[in-house]
């Protein structure tokens, strides 16, 4: 018996198993007799041929009217529903033909089947990589505009909160000068004092804020002039040397090549990036504690490395620590001393710091062992800066143009 005849003896009771296995209801089963009629005239078409390229239209259209959750569903896959085919074809052979028959019909199909599943497991996955890829494009944009509206609530909020803050400086400054003199007002000037510090606090997590929505908008502007390096360090030890007394730390430095030496940046912003450095690692080292700064000069920049014995940082949290609100601290412990163990923060330091480091051209990353509060295995920040010898511009070169002379007569100060 020629296999087209075979298939066409076997179709009818093969139409039928196979509707009766794939669909439930017999409006289902209607529409489905029709898209099998299709596979079953592709699948002759195959036999007489022998190119199982005669499927591919049926299975592209197959996939293409796959809704979302049929794609995500195992037992309503192609794959799946082409193995009930298969099986609904072997049994309705071996049921109706001779034995010969069927089995020189199976090994006629059997390829034909081997292609489809390959084509169906591509064309599935294909369609399976559309969606992801469509949903990871939608999920990113959709955080994109959270991140901008967290960024406006930011910027809003900050410059929202500065008028009221400066009435309270200002009604508070002129209680103070109103006070009379005398023991009698020491509580007032104690709570005074207290105002003075709160507000004081306050702003700078408003400037902080200020600056976050600056970095976020590539609104971040650098005045740049002469920097000395060794300079900045010796006026934050001087500045940190009450926090560092307090805690029982001791801060050593050991000077390094290249950084008495004058380079062009914003001496502001780099002393606040190298504060808020120091702030994080005196914060998060105990009492009694060390940190190092030293460093090293290399071509065309400067390498300032700051290493503490504190309780270290996860790897899995090197990159998070300079994400804005990245605070790994116990909200518990949130408080407005900056310097107090482990104490919380809004998270925006080591933010602001990193935009301040990319805006000059530099880079900063950190590392540690890990997260250890008993053995304290530490962390070690890296922060390089390029070297610039020559004024970025005509004009800041115009300004500084007697001490940059005098400073390359002299080689360095």
């Amino acid at each position: 018996m020629r296999s087209v005849e075979a298939l066409e003896m076997i179709y009818r009771p093969w139409l039928l198993r196979v509707t009766r296995r794939l669909a439930r209801g017999e409006e289902l089963r209607v529409n489905l007799a029709q898209i099998l009629e299709q596979f079953y005239n592709a699948l002759v078409q195959v036999v007489e041929t022998g190119d199982p390229a005669w499927l591919d239209p049926i299975l592209n259209e197959w996939v293409k009217a796959y809704t979302e959750s049929e794609i995500s569903s195992h037992e309503l896959s192609l794959l799946a529903i082409l193995g009930q085919i298969q099986l609904a074809t072997l049994d309705v052979a071996r049921e109706i033909l001779a034995e010969a028959d069927a089995l020189s019909l199976i090994s006629l199909v059997a390829p034909a089947f081997v292609y489809a599943f390959q084509t169906a497991a591509r064309l599935e996955m294909e369609r399976t990589i559309e969606r992801i890829s469509w949903d990871l494009e939608k999920a990113n944009a959709s955080l994109q505009r959270l991140d901008k509206s967290k960024s406006n609530f930011i910027s809003v909020a900050a410059h929202e909160l500065k008028t009221p803050l400066t009435l309270i400086e200002g009604y508070a400054a002129m209680l103070r000068d109103q006070l009379p003199s005398g023991t009698e007002y020491d509580q007032a000037r104690i709570i005074l004092k207290g105002m003075n510090n709160g507000t004081r606090r306050l702003r700078e997590i408003i400037d902080d804020m200020i600056d976050v929505s600056l970095i976020d908008n590539n609104l971040l502007s650098l005045n740049f002039q002469p920097v000395w390096i060794n300079r900045l360090i010796d006026l934050l030890h001087k500045e940190l040397a009450r926090s560092l007394e307090e805690r029982k730390q001791i801060l050593e430095i050991h000077p390094f090549d290249g950084w008495a030496e004058m380079t062009f940046g914003d001496s502001e912003r780099l002393y606040q990036a190298f504060r808020n450095v120091l702030l994080n690692s005196i914060k998060y080292t105990p009492d009694g504690g060390k940190i190092t700064i030293s460093g090293r000069q290399l071509p065309g920049f400067l390498e300032v490395v700051v290493a503490d014995t504190g309780i270290g940082i996860d790897p899995e949290d090197h990159l998070r620590i300079f994400d804005k609100f990245g605070n790994l601290g116990d909200v518990s412990l949130h408080s407005s001393g900056k310097t107090k163990y482990k104490g919380g923060g809004p998270g925006l330091g080591l933010s602001i710091t990193k935009g301040i480091i990319e805006a000059h051209g530099g880079s900063i990353w950190v590392e540690s062992p890990g997260y250890d509060e008993v053995n304290c295995p530490g962390s070690t920040f890296h922060i390089l800066l390029p070297l610039r010898k020559t004024p970025p511009d005509d004009r800041t070169a115009k300004l500084f143009a007697p001490l940059y002379d005098a400073e390359n007569l002299s080689g360095g100060s």
